[in-house]
């Protein structure tokens, strides 16, 4: 986000920037921090979402009677197959569940993000940069 040099020969009229758009720029400013941070918090997740996927697929290939190791915090412990299917079918539900939340915030990001733009865009018009 930045004011936009205009060339040579072209000038903007002059528009004052009031308290209240400051605010507005400082707070576009804020979401677009946030929203960043949260895009890369939903990739991670997706990456760990197909993970769960990938290893959920392969357990279910293992014989029930089997016993399986499985990572619990730092720790290897044997477990049986079927017990292992059901804690990945869990863990995978928290990520899914996860990444939809996430996905509700970074839409909301988004509203937000756009209102501001069409208020301070309406302002002053090519004057000011609001793309990321």
């Amino acid at each position: 986000m930045s004011l936009q040099m205009l060339p040579p020969g072209q000038e903007t009229p002059d528009v004052q920037v009031s308290w209240e758009d400051q605010q507005r720029i400082n707070g576009f400013s804020k979401l677009n921090s946030r929203l960043s941070e949260l895009e890369d918090q939903y990739r991670q997740k997706q990456d760990e979402n197909e993970y769960l996927e990938d290893i959920a697929t392969e357990i279910e290939l293992v014989d029930e009677d089997e016993v399986v190791q499985y990572k619990i915090g730092n720790t290897f412990y044997w477990l049986k197959q079927s017990e292992v299917v059901e804690r990945l079918e869990k863990q995978t539900d928290i990520a899914a569940a996860e990444l939809n939340d996430l996905e509700i915030k970074v839409r909301s990001i988004k509203d937000e993000m756009d209102e501001l733009k069409t208020v301070l865009y309406k302002k002053f018009g090519n004057a000011i940069n609001l793309e990321r």
